[in-house]
Protein backbone atom coordinates (compact mmCIF):
# COMPACT_ATOMS: atom_id res chain seq x y z
CA UNK A 1 0.00 0.00 0.00
CA UNK A 2 1.28 3.74 -1.21
CA UNK A 3 2.38 6.17 1.71
CA UNK A 4 -0.58 8.40 0.69
CA UNK A 5 -3.69 6.03 1.10
CA UNK A 6 -2.23 4.88 4.81
CA UNK A 7 -2.16 8.70 5.39
CA UNK A 8 -5.44 8.68 3.64
CA UNK A 9 -6.76 5.98 6.16
CA UNK A 10 -4.87 7.48 9.30
CA UNK A 11 -6.56 10.87 8.92
CA UNK A 12 -9.82 8.63 8.31
CA UNK A 13 -9.65 6.76 11.65
CA UNK A 14 -7.68 8.77 13.84
CA UNK A 15 -9.03 12.77 13.64
CA UNK A 16 -12.24 12.40 14.41
CA UNK A 17 -12.17 10.65 17.96
CA UNK A 18 -9.31 12.87 18.62
CA UNK A 19 -11.00 16.22 17.93
CA UNK A 20 -13.54 14.75 20.48
CA UNK A 21 -11.34 14.02 23.40
CA UNK A 22 -10.13 17.81 22.54
CA UNK A 23 -13.18 19.31 22.43
CA UNK A 24 -14.17 17.25 25.42
CA UNK A 25 -10.78 18.54 27.11
CA UNK A 26 -11.02 21.70 26.35
CA UNK A 27 -13.07 22.84 29.69
CA UNK A 28 -10.84 21.95 31.94
CA UNK A 29 -7.84 23.82 33.51
CA UNK A 30 -5.17 21.81 31.79
CA UNK A 31 -6.41 22.03 28.11
CA UNK A 32 -3.38 23.44 27.34
CA UNK A 33 -0.92 21.05 28.07
CA UNK A 34 -3.01 18.35 26.98
CA UNK A 35 -3.37 20.06 23.44
CA UNK A 36 0.39 20.14 23.13
CA UNK A 37 1.05 16.38 23.94
CA UNK A 38 -1.94 15.68 21.51
CA UNK A 39 -0.15 17.42 18.65
CA UNK A 40 2.87 15.79 19.43
CA UNK A 41 1.44 12.30 19.70
CA UNK A 42 -0.19 12.78 16.79
CA UNK A 43 2.42 14.28 14.75
CA UNK A 44 4.58 11.44 15.52
CA UNK A 45 2.20 8.94 14.54
CA UNK A 46 2.09 10.37 11.32
CA UNK A 47 5.64 10.76 10.43
CA UNK A 48 6.11 7.02 11.78
CA UNK A 49 3.55 5.48 9.33
CA UNK A 50 4.69 7.56 6.26
CA UNK A 51 8.62 5.94 7.50
CA UNK A 52 7.23 2.58 7.89
CA UNK A 53 5.15 2.62 4.43
CA UNK A 54 8.44 4.07 2.72
CA UNK A 55 10.35 1.23 3.49
CA UNK A 56 8.23 -1.14 3.18
CA UNK A 57 7.82 -0.43 -0.38
CA UNK A 58 9.85 -2.72 -2.66
CA UNK A 59 12.95 -2.30 -4.02
CA UNK A 60 13.21 -2.55 -7.56
CA UNK A 61 16.10 -4.53 -9.06
CA UNK A 62 18.23 -2.11 -12.04
CA UNK A 63 19.29 -5.64 -13.42
CA UNK A 64 15.27 -6.07 -15.32
CA UNK A 65 16.37 -6.00 -18.81
CA UNK A 66 19.33 -6.06 -19.08
CA UNK A 67 21.16 -9.18 -21.10
CA UNK A 68 24.16 -10.30 -21.25
CA UNK A 69 25.44 -11.65 -24.73
CA UNK A 70 28.16 -14.48 -25.33
CA UNK A 71 28.94 -15.74 -28.94
CA UNK A 72 29.05 -14.19 -32.10
CA UNK A 73 26.66 -12.57 -34.45
CA UNK A 74 25.99 -12.37 -37.44
CA UNK A 75 28.92 -11.13 -40.16
CA UNK A 76 30.90 -11.94 -37.08
CA UNK A 77 34.49 -13.46 -38.12
CA UNK A 78 34.66 -17.13 -36.36
CA UNK A 79 38.62 -16.86 -36.45
CA UNK A 80 38.51 -13.45 -34.65
CA UNK A 81 35.62 -14.83 -32.11
CA UNK A 82 38.04 -18.23 -31.68
CA UNK A 83 40.92 -15.61 -30.97
CA UNK A 84 39.45 -13.42 -28.51
CA UNK A 85 37.96 -16.62 -26.49
CA UNK A 86 41.57 -18.30 -26.11
CA UNK A 87 43.03 -14.99 -25.00
CA UNK A 88 40.22 -14.50 -22.42
CA UNK A 89 40.26 -18.15 -21.15
CA UNK A 90 44.29 -17.45 -20.73
CA UNK A 91 43.91 -14.01 -18.90
CA UNK A 92 41.09 -15.48 -16.88
CA UNK A 93 42.24 -15.07 -13.21
CA UNK A 94 43.18 -18.89 -10.72
CA UNK A 95 40.54 -17.97 -8.40
CA UNK A 96 36.84 -18.27 -9.40
CA UNK A 97 34.32 -15.59 -8.61
CA UNK A 98 32.72 -14.46 -5.16
CA UNK A 99 30.03 -16.56 -5.49
CA UNK A 100 32.25 -19.81 -5.51
CA UNK A 101 30.55 -22.23 -7.88
CA UNK A 102 33.10 -21.18 -10.31
CA UNK A 103 32.79 -18.99 -13.92
CA UNK A 104 30.43 -19.84 -16.82
CA UNK A 105 31.89 -19.94 -20.03
CA UNK A 106 30.59 -21.27 -23.43
CA UNK A 107 32.37 -24.30 -24.76
CA UNK A 108 32.28 -24.35 -28.68
CA UNK A 109 32.52 -27.87 -30.30
CA UNK A 110 34.64 -28.64 -33.42
CA UNK A 111 32.10 -31.25 -35.05
CA UNK A 112 28.80 -32.41 -34.05
CA UNK A 113 28.68 -34.94 -31.29
CA UNK A 114 26.58 -37.30 -29.93
CA UNK A 115 24.96 -36.89 -26.49
CA UNK A 116 27.63 -39.95 -25.36
CA UNK A 117 30.91 -38.54 -26.40
CA UNK A 118 29.74 -35.32 -24.18
CA UNK A 119 31.09 -37.48 -20.94
CA UNK A 120 33.95 -37.39 -22.55
CA UNK A 121 34.42 -33.86 -23.21
CA UNK A 122 32.53 -32.05 -20.70
CA UNK A 123 32.88 -34.65 -17.93
CA UNK A 124 34.67 -32.83 -15.00
CA UNK A 125 32.73 -29.68 -15.25
CA UNK A 126 29.02 -28.35 -14.36
CA UNK A 127 26.70 -28.53 -17.41
CA UNK A 128 23.93 -26.51 -17.49
CA UNK A 129 22.44 -26.67 -21.36
CA UNK A 130 24.04 -27.99 -24.40
CA UNK A 131 22.90 -26.74 -27.97
CA UNK A 132 22.43 -29.13 -31.09
CA UNK A 133 20.43 -29.02 -34.33
CA UNK A 134 20.55 -31.67 -37.11
CA UNK A 135 23.01 -30.39 -39.77
CA UNK A 136 21.01 -31.34 -43.25
CA UNK A 137 23.01 -30.44 -45.90
CA UNK A 138 21.46 -26.94 -47.41
CA UNK A 139 18.85 -26.72 -44.94
CA UNK A 140 17.89 -24.53 -42.11
CA UNK A 141 17.08 -26.87 -39.31
CA UNK A 142 16.04 -25.55 -35.96
CA UNK A 143 18.55 -24.80 -33.09
CA UNK A 144 17.72 -26.19 -29.86
CA UNK A 145 18.44 -25.38 -26.18
CA UNK A 146 18.48 -28.07 -24.21
CA UNK A 147 18.68 -28.06 -20.04
CA UNK A 148 20.93 -30.79 -18.81
CA UNK A 149 22.74 -31.36 -15.95
CA UNK A 150 23.09 -34.57 -15.99
CA UNK A 151 24.91 -35.57 -18.83
CA UNK A 152 24.23 -37.91 -21.19
CA UNK A 153 21.09 -38.80 -19.48
CA UNK A 154 19.57 -35.33 -19.66
CA UNK A 155 20.33 -34.77 -22.88
CA UNK A 156 18.85 -38.35 -24.97
CA UNK A 157 15.76 -37.37 -22.62
CA UNK A 158 15.23 -34.38 -23.98
CA UNK A 159 16.28 -35.59 -27.57
CA UNK A 160 13.24 -38.05 -27.13
CA UNK A 161 10.67 -35.10 -26.08
CA UNK A 162 11.99 -32.86 -29.11
CA UNK A 163 11.21 -36.10 -31.49
CA UNK A 164 8.27 -35.86 -30.34
CA UNK A 165 7.38 -32.31 -31.20
CA UNK A 166 8.54 -32.73 -34.65
CA UNK A 167 6.68 -35.72 -35.33
CA UNK A 168 3.77 -33.08 -35.07
CA UNK A 169 5.10 -30.30 -36.62
CA UNK A 170 5.47 -33.03 -39.73
CA UNK A 171 1.77 -33.92 -39.57
CA UNK A 172 1.15 -30.61 -39.24
CA UNK A 173 2.87 -29.73 -42.27
CA UNK A 174 1.32 -32.29 -44.12
CA UNK A 175 -2.05 -31.30 -42.73
CA UNK A 176 -1.29 -27.85 -44.13
CA UNK A 177 -0.69 -28.97 -47.57
CA UNK A 178 -3.66 -31.12 -47.72
CA UNK A 179 -5.98 -28.13 -46.48
CA UNK A 180 -4.42 -26.24 -49.84
CA UNK A 181 -7.12 -25.60 -52.57
CA UNK A 182 -6.73 -24.97 -56.00
CA UNK A 183 -4.04 -25.87 -59.12
CA UNK A 184 -2.44 -22.43 -59.29
CA UNK A 185 0.98 -21.69 -59.44
CA UNK A 186 0.71 -20.31 -56.34
CA UNK A 187 -1.23 -23.09 -54.88
CA UNK A 188 1.27 -26.03 -56.14
CA UNK A 189 4.39 -23.79 -54.63
CA UNK A 190 2.40 -23.30 -50.71
CA UNK A 191 1.69 -27.44 -51.39
CA UNK A 192 5.49 -28.27 -52.01
CA UNK A 193 7.17 -25.69 -49.33
CA UNK A 194 5.03 -27.37 -46.80
CA UNK A 195 5.90 -30.69 -47.80
CA UNK A 196 9.20 -30.07 -48.12
CA UNK A 197 8.92 -28.67 -44.66
CA UNK A 198 7.31 -31.67 -43.53
CA UNK A 199 10.12 -33.93 -44.53
CA UNK A 200 12.74 -31.98 -42.69
CA UNK A 201 10.63 -31.96 -39.47
CA UNK A 202 10.61 -35.62 -39.83
CA UNK A 203 14.19 -36.16 -40.52
CA UNK A 204 14.98 -34.20 -37.39
CA UNK A 205 12.28 -36.24 -35.27
CA UNK A 206 13.83 -39.28 -36.64
CA UNK A 207 17.60 -38.21 -35.89
CA UNK A 208 16.91 -37.04 -32.76
CA UNK A 209 15.00 -40.34 -31.58
CA UNK A 210 18.11 -42.26 -32.60
CA UNK A 211 20.51 -40.11 -30.58
CA UNK A 212 21.51 -38.50 -33.38
CA UNK A 213 25.33 -36.73 -33.36
CA UNK A 214 23.79 -33.51 -33.49
CA UNK A 215 25.09 -31.50 -30.00
CA UNK A 216 27.83 -28.71 -31.07
CA UNK A 217 28.30 -26.67 -28.26
CA UNK A 218 27.51 -26.48 -23.79
CA UNK A 219 27.12 -23.65 -21.28
CA UNK A 220 29.40 -24.99 -18.44
CA UNK A 221 30.20 -23.58 -15.12
CA UNK A 222 33.70 -24.21 -13.52
CA UNK A 223 37.08 -22.97 -11.53
CA UNK A 224 39.76 -21.38 -14.46
CA UNK A 225 41.98 -24.31 -14.41
CA UNK A 226 38.93 -26.73 -15.45
CA UNK A 227 38.16 -24.38 -17.86
CA UNK A 228 41.42 -24.61 -19.34
CA UNK A 229 41.77 -28.47 -19.66
CA UNK A 230 38.41 -28.60 -21.36
CA UNK A 231 39.51 -25.92 -23.88
CA UNK A 232 42.92 -28.58 -24.61
CA UNK A 233 40.83 -31.63 -25.47
CA UNK A 234 40.90 -32.74 -29.18
CA UNK A 235 36.59 -32.03 -29.95
CA UNK A 236 36.74 -28.73 -28.17
CA UNK A 237 36.98 -25.94 -30.81
CA UNK A 238 37.14 -22.79 -28.21
CA UNK A 239 36.11 -22.05 -24.56
CA UNK A 240 34.85 -18.83 -23.90
CA UNK A 241 34.52 -17.67 -20.54
CA UNK A 242 31.92 -15.48 -18.90
CA UNK A 243 33.21 -14.17 -15.23
CA UNK A 244 30.12 -11.16 -16.28
CA UNK A 245 27.37 -13.96 -16.39
CA UNK A 246 26.10 -14.34 -13.16
CA UNK A 247 21.66 -15.50 -13.94
CA UNK A 248 21.48 -17.71 -17.34
CA UNK A 249 17.82 -16.64 -17.57
CA UNK A 250 19.46 -13.14 -18.61
CA UNK A 251 21.99 -14.53 -20.42
CA UNK A 252 22.10 -15.41 -24.23
CA UNK A 253 24.42 -17.70 -25.08
CA UNK A 254 24.98 -18.01 -29.56
CA UNK A 255 28.06 -20.54 -30.55
CA UNK A 256 28.91 -20.49 -33.79
CA UNK A 257 28.20 -23.48 -35.87
CA UNK A 258 30.76 -26.38 -36.47
CA UNK A 259 30.82 -25.48 -40.65
CA UNK A 260 31.19 -21.43 -40.20
CA UNK A 261 34.93 -21.29 -40.60
CA UNK A 262 35.01 -17.84 -41.71
CA UNK A 263 32.36 -15.21 -40.86
CA UNK A 264 28.85 -15.68 -39.62
CA UNK A 265 26.50 -15.61 -42.37
CA UNK A 266 23.23 -17.17 -43.76
CA UNK A 267 23.18 -19.58 -46.64
CA UNK A 268 20.77 -20.22 -48.98
CA UNK A 269 18.18 -22.68 -48.42
CA UNK A 270 18.61 -24.97 -51.37
CA UNK A 271 19.19 -28.36 -50.24
CA UNK A 272 17.38 -31.68 -51.50
CA UNK A 273 14.26 -33.25 -49.78
CA UNK A 274 15.28 -34.65 -47.21
CA UNK A 275 13.12 -38.01 -47.98
CA UNK A 276 14.84 -38.51 -50.69
CA UNK A 277 17.81 -39.25 -48.41
CA UNK A 278 18.53 -42.54 -46.25
CA UNK A 279 17.10 -42.59 -42.52
CA UNK A 280 19.39 -43.20 -39.74
CA UNK A 281 18.89 -46.79 -37.59
CA UNK A 282 17.26 -46.48 -34.93
CA UNK A 283 20.00 -48.48 -32.87
CA UNK A 284 22.50 -46.60 -33.96
CA UNK A 285 22.78 -43.60 -31.18
CA UNK A 286 25.88 -41.60 -32.71
CA UNK A 287 24.07 -41.70 -36.77
CA UNK A 288 23.55 -38.38 -38.09
CA UNK A 289 20.64 -38.52 -40.54
CA UNK A 290 22.47 -37.81 -43.39
CA UNK A 291 25.88 -36.17 -43.81
CA UNK A 292 26.92 -32.55 -42.22
CA UNK A 293 27.06 -29.60 -44.29
CA UNK A 294 31.17 -29.26 -46.01
CA UNK A 295 33.15 -27.58 -43.51
CA UNK A 296 34.10 -24.72 -45.58
CA UNK A 297 30.59 -23.37 -46.10
CA UNK A 298 28.37 -20.91 -43.20
CA UNK A 299 24.77 -21.80 -42.13
CA UNK A 300 22.21 -20.38 -40.40
CA UNK A 301 19.77 -22.39 -38.80
CA UNK A 302 16.47 -21.48 -38.32
CA UNK A 303 15.70 -19.69 -34.60
CA UNK A 304 16.49 -21.00 -31.19
CA UNK A 305 13.85 -22.15 -29.27
CA UNK A 306 13.67 -24.07 -26.42
CA UNK A 307 12.04 -27.88 -25.96
CA UNK A 308 9.13 -26.29 -24.24
CA UNK A 309 7.95 -24.45 -27.16
CA UNK A 310 3.87 -25.01 -27.78
CA UNK A 311 2.38 -27.56 -30.00
CA UNK A 312 1.57 -27.40 -33.99
CA UNK A 313 -1.84 -25.25 -34.60
CA UNK A 314 -4.61 -27.86 -36.10
CA UNK A 315 -4.80 -27.47 -40.17
CA UNK A 316 -7.32 -25.04 -41.42
CA UNK A 317 -9.91 -25.17 -43.71
CA UNK A 318 -8.37 -22.51 -45.93
CA UNK A 319 -4.96 -22.19 -47.13
CA UNK A 320 -2.84 -20.32 -44.65
CA UNK A 321 0.06 -17.82 -45.64
CA UNK A 322 3.08 -19.42 -46.41
CA UNK A 323 5.54 -19.70 -43.79
CA UNK A 324 8.84 -18.45 -43.07
CA UNK A 325 11.86 -20.63 -44.20
CA UNK A 326 12.13 -22.65 -40.81
CA UNK A 327 11.49 -25.65 -39.54
CA UNK A 328 8.78 -25.54 -37.87
CA UNK A 329 6.16 -23.01 -37.73
CA UNK A 330 6.62 -22.10 -34.20
CA UNK A 331 9.74 -21.40 -34.57
CA UNK A 332 10.05 -18.35 -33.24
CA UNK A 333 12.10 -16.95 -30.37
CA UNK A 334 9.46 -16.95 -27.50
CA UNK A 335 11.49 -14.65 -25.20
CA UNK A 336 13.80 -17.10 -23.45
CA UNK A 337 16.47 -16.28 -24.67
CA UNK A 338 15.23 -13.48 -27.24
CA UNK A 339 18.22 -14.20 -29.70
CA UNK A 340 18.82 -14.68 -33.19
CA UNK A 341 20.78 -17.14 -34.32
CA UNK A 342 24.82 -16.65 -35.63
Amino acid sequence: MRAGDLLRQLDQRLLPPLTRAVARLGDTPTRSGVLSWAAVLSAAAVLGTAVWAVDDAPVSDPTVGEVTRVGVADGDSVPGYLSSAAADLAALGPTAPATGDGTYALVTLGTYLPPQRLATVLGDVSVSAVFGRVPLPGRQTEIVRIPALRVPDDVVAQMERVAARKDGEAADYRARAAAVRGDGVAERELRERYAVDADVAGAEARAYRAGCACVYAAVVRAAPEALRRVAARPDVRAVDPAPEVYRLDRTVFTPPLPEQRDVVRPPADTGPSPSSTPRPSAGSASSTPMPPVPMGESSEPAPLVTIASPEPTPAQSTAPAPPALTTSPDATDAGLLATSPP
